[in-house]
């Protein structure tokens, strides 16, 4: 099979072209798009009125390359496509377009070797600083740890490591997993299963041991064998919920630390004839915009993602414009809210 291949070549406008279209130096067109006090008004705005009309664009990243500095923020997410990274993108934008810096998004797809890719690249590009909420799979930290050592300011959010000197801006995870499954209880289940993400990232870890701990306040067993840990995507979910219904007693509730392996549940428990929430009351996390759509619709923990990104930013921003180099670590953590809707709603 033949494959033709159309390949555009872009000519873009230099400063050369305008300078040649002006009759004038090129050394006189920089220092104008560069507004230097040396060149007039005048003499500004007719470049200027020029380069719009060639359609010239400046070269923002080889700029900052020539200063050795650049007004570029890096941010990188597990997946664009969750509504709570979204969010917190969309606060990290607001609040980096008001101090005026640009912003680059890259995700990780929760995979560790392309997130050290990403970080490689953002380093090479002398980006200004990066936010970070790291991958599933991030359990080595050489590349964070070569990010602080090359002097790179980074924040986590979300997601963070143990890394000394890095503040991170969190929202508390345990309260959330207890919360939820407190409210399960509450509904009158008791024997509640949890699905959890790897243990090596402490969101959820601390969102299992909310779990744990509102079993114990209300004196319900733990059994090992109802927490099943997973990538908590929604056919992780729909196998969980399988698994659940193959124990030799009657699960009555779920709380699951993410929404997406929830609503795979769901619709596994929908085709098993379980009815939500009567046989089974059921709790996510994130609340993505879809469980409130669904039928029934999932009660979940909201989490202010906006203000983690807007937040996050200013932190950042702050440890970005320090002169010294030994910088104290802050954590900073927000609160989380239950949003009951008709999936536990008895």
């Amino acid at each position: 099979m033949q494959v033709n291949l159309l390949i555009i070549v872009e000519n873009k406008t230099t400063i050369h072209d305008i300078a040649r279209a002006m009759k004038i130096d090129a050394s006189t067109v920089s220092r104008a798009l560069n507004n230097s006090p040396r060149v007039s008004l005048k003499t500004k705005d007719r470049i200027l009125a020029k380069a719009n009309e060639l359609g010239y664009q400046r070269n923002v990243l080889a700029s900052n390359l020539r200063k050795s500095v650049n007004n570029t923020i890096g941010v990188i997410v597990p997946r664009i496509s969750r509504h709570f990274f979204s969010s917190v993108i969309s606060g990290i934008e607001e609040a980096a377009y008001d101090a005026g810096y640009n912003v680059i998004i890259c995700q990780s797809l929760e995979q560790l070797e392309r997130e050290r890719k990403i970080v490689e690249t953002l380093l090479a590009n002398r980006v200004a600083g990066v936010l970070l909420s790291v991958s599933m799979e991030t359990v080595k930290f050489d590349h964070l740890l070569n990010m602080k050592n090359n002097g790179t300011p980074f924040l986590f959010f979300d997601r963070h490591c143990g890394i000394e000197g890095v503040s991170s801006v969190l929202i508390d995870d345990f309260q959330g997993g207890f919360d939820a499954t407190e409210h399960l209880i509450l509904k009158g289940c008791r024997n509640i299963g949890h699905f959890s993400g790897p243990q090596a990232l402490a969101i959820y870890r601390n969102r299992t041991a909310g779990y744990i701990s509102a079993l114990e306040k209300h004196k319900i067993s733990y059994r090992p064998e109802l927490v099943l840990h997973s990538g908590l995507m929604e056919n992780d979910g729909e196998e969980g919920a399988r698994t659940l219904l193959s124990l030799p007693y009657t699960v009555d509730g779920l709380f699951s630390a993410n929404d997406v392996a929830a609503i795979g549940a769901m619709k596994y428990f929908k085709r098993e004839g379980v009815i939500i929430p009567d046989e089974m009351a059921i709790v996510g996390f994130s609340n993505e915009p879809v469980s409130g759509i669904i039928d029934p619709s999932l009660t979940t923990i909201d989490q202010p993602g906006f203000e983690i990104g807007q937040l996050a930013t200013r932190l950042l921003l702050e440890e970005m414009s320090r002169t010294t180099i030994t910088v104290k670590a802050k954590t900073t953590i927000l609160k989380s809210s239950l949003i009951e809707r008709d999936s536990s709603r008895r």
